[in-house]
This record gives structure tokens, C-alpha cells and sequence, in this order.
């Protein structure tokens, strides 16, 4: 039951999470509300087939952002959601992934609050983990990794970056990183002179959990050098510690040579 603290909107905002790209990888909550709102505001990213559970009518919008390319600003976007609710419509503010992990979901949560607009959460698969399970990494293992970081390759627009990369990676078994392919060789570069193994394995999947998903396995201190190579792009994961090994054995999505690599 919802009940938001001075609400005063006649509508409601739901703040969805699509997954991460695999259209079946949706909440259940998460297609009841796209088949009742009157708009979505819907990310790049998410996939296309969820909006055929909109209903006729429902306005779609799309507000996704590509690096240095904004079809509409954040401001655009917080403002269409609080003027349609305070109007009684039912707003989904559709996002990849999980709405509120390295996304603004927080943010929009803010605004809402603050303009009186009721609103909720729909949490939604995130890529952190959904994306090395569909290339066969378990980012834990029992017999290998008990504890995970989690952490962007950069920050968002105007915000200094303040993250010990290093001091991370060595207290924790497996590394996941986000949003890193640009940085790539000054993150590989961090990590090696703070006295990372050169040899620690890693793993890059592009476009996880979709048709077009590719898995690159190598060794840390090859990794921007067979990226590059290989051609992997955004967007792409990466994972580093002993799990990404086990790619080689329990792959089981998209296993071919031209999706799977192995270069070590």
C-alpha cells in the first residue's frame, strides 16, 4: 500500500526498472504499471518490447540520454512527471535496470517529494549482477569470491571523482565496474601501479542479456589492449577477479566464437 507523506497529487509516478535487456527479465509489478499509465517516459536503453504492454493510447515518450547528446534535460524530464500527476495521470518513468543504482532515481524521488507528487518504486533487475550471470560469472562463489565492489567508471556531469579504485579492489574479491569502457586504460592503469596482479583475471560483456551480447575473457593488464582490439563499445560491463574464469566452463548465453572470446 502506498502511502506517500504530503502527497498531494491527484496521479501517481511509478519510478520503473526495465532490467538490464532481456524483455523477460521485468518485474511482474513492473508490466502491470506500464499496462495502466496514461505516459511513459521511457530510457534509451530499455527494450522496446515492453511498451507493447501499454495501453491504447498511452502517450510514450522518449527521453533517453546518449553521452554529450540529451534529448531532454533532467529538468524536461522531472517536469513532465510532476505537471501529468498534479493533471490525476498515471506517469512510469521506464529506466534500464534498476531505477535507483547509478541512475537518477534518487534524484527524481527528490523532486517528486518535494513538488507533493504521489509516487513509487518498482525495483528492476540491475545489470550488476543479472549481466556476468547471462556470461556465466558468478560474481560470489563459495570457493572464490565472498565479497563484491560495485563502482562506476565515471561520475556524473560536475561531480569530482573521489573513488579509491585501488583501495578497493584490494579488499575485495570481485570488481564490478559500470560505465567504464571510455576510461578503461586510466582504471587498468590505477589498479596496476597501486599493486593489482597484472595477472587477476577479467571480463567484458557488451550489451548484456540481449541478442547481441558479447563476453571477452583476458587478464587485467591486456584488458584495454584486446578491448580495443576486439572492438567492445558501450555498453559493456566489467568485471575483474577469479570469477570471470569460470566464463570459460559455465557459459551458457550466447557461447559462440564470434560472441565469446578467450584472450589471454
Amino acid at each position: 500500500m502506498t502511502e506517500n507523506r504530503g502527497c498531494r497529487s491527484s496521479g501517481m509516478v511509478y519510478l520503473v526498472g526495465a532490467g538490464p535487456g532481456d524483455p523477460g527479465l521485468i518485474t511482474l509489478k513492473g508490466l502491470r504499471v506500464i499496462s495502466i499509465a496514461d505516459v511513459i517516459l521511457v530510457d534509451r536503453l530499455v527494450p522496446k518490447e515492453l511498451l507493447s504492454y501499454a495501453k491504447p493510447g498511452c502517450e510514450i515518450i522518449h527521453v533517453g540520454k546518449e553521452p554529450g547528446r540529451h534529448e531532454y534535460t533532467q529538468e524536461e524530464i522531472n517536469r513532465i512527471m510532476v505537471e501529468r500527476a498534479m493533471k490525476g495521470e498515471i506517469v512510469v518513468r521506464l529506466k534500464g535496470g534498476d531505477p535507483i543504482v547509478f541512475g537518477r532515481g534518487g534524484e527524481e524521488m527528490e523532486i517528486l517529494r518535494e513538488s507533493g507528487v504521489c509516487y513509487e518504486v518498482v525495483p528492476g533487475v540491475s545489470s550488476i549482477y543479472a549481466v556476468p550471470a547471462y556470461a556465466g560469472i558468478p560474481i560470489t562463489h563459495r570457493r572464490i569470491s565472498s565479497s563484491v565492489a560495485i563502482v562506476p567508471g565515471r561520475e556524473a556531469e560536475g561531480k569530482e571523482r573521489n573513488i579509491d579504485l585501488a583501495a578497493i579492489a584490494r579488499v575485495v574479491d570481485t570488481l564490478v565496474i559500470l560505465m567504464g569502457v571510455t576510461r578503461v586504460g586510466e582504471i587498468v592503469r590505477e589498479l596496476l601501479a597501486s599493486g593489482i596482479d597484472p595477472n587477476t583475471p577479467a571480463a567484458v560483456i557488451e550489451k548484456g542479456t540481449t541478442d547481441e551480447q558479447r563476453t571477452l575473457v583476458t587478464l587485467l593488464e591486456k584488458l584495454p589492449e584486446n578491448m580495443a582490439r576486439h572492438d567492445f563499445k558501450n555498453p559493456s560491463l566489467i568485471v575483474i577477479g577469479k570469477t570471470a574464469l569460470l566464463a570459460e566452463k559455465l557459459c551458457w548465453y550466447r557461447c559462440g566464437p564470434e560472441s565469446f572470446i578467450m584472450d589471454l
